[in-house]
């Protein structure tokens, strides 16, 4: 468990160094008018590669592509989020709750919490390969009107069958504003 603990933590800090640029060139810009951290509700598109391999058939890292959706509630830092992580053989399908917290320009970190459906228990997604409870981490950033870009890595734990380890993916990619 501490091995997934500390890869979790070496994947976010990973994947807040791919967005760093985009954040501080975004940040740099407008730093004067803009307000810390975005409320945007959005739906997006990317890859998701998983990095872990549970150690049976079925089961070894798997790359693919994500959907992603955020719903922002309120003024509360709170967002309902829904995932859909595919390999060539089956999806996962993730609703979650979200703590956002502002760190910059139109910027947000967030911690996530839910659960995996796996559509056909055995077979492989970026994620594991059957129902987990899952936990995650990322930023998402506004980067032009109406655009955004996100990266979160994601753990299921005990997300593969017969085996007691947990799935890491690393999610990316770009999503659109509508509210």
């Amino acid at each position: 468990m501490k091995r997934v603990i500390k890869s979790f933590l070496a994947i976010s800090a990973l994947s807040s160094l791919v967005v760093s640029p985009l954040v501080l060139s975004a940040g740099q810009a407008s730093a004067e008018t803009a307000q810390k951290g975005t409320d945007a509700s959005y739906v997006g598109a990317g890859i998701a590669a998983g990095v872990t391999n549970g150690g049976e058939n079925n089961d070894a890292a798997t790359f693919g592509g994500n959907l992603t959706a955020r719903v922002k509630l309120g003024n509360a830092p709170v967002s309902v989020r829904g995932n859909v992580l595919w390999s060539d053989e089956t999806s996962a399908i993730i609703p979650e709750l979200s703590l956002d917290v502002p760190i910059a320009n139109r910027t947000n970190a967030f911690i996530t919490g839910g659960y995996s459906f796996v559509e056909k228990d055995g077979k492989p997604t970026p994620l594991g390969n059957r129902d987990a409870v899952v936990v995650g981490a990322g930023v998402e950033s506004e980067v032009a009107n109406n655009f955004l870009v996100y990266t979160n890595a994601k753990v299921g734990l005990r997300a593969y069958q017969n085996s007691p380890a947990s799935a890491v993916s690393i999610n990316g990619g770009i999503g659109y504003r509508f509210k």
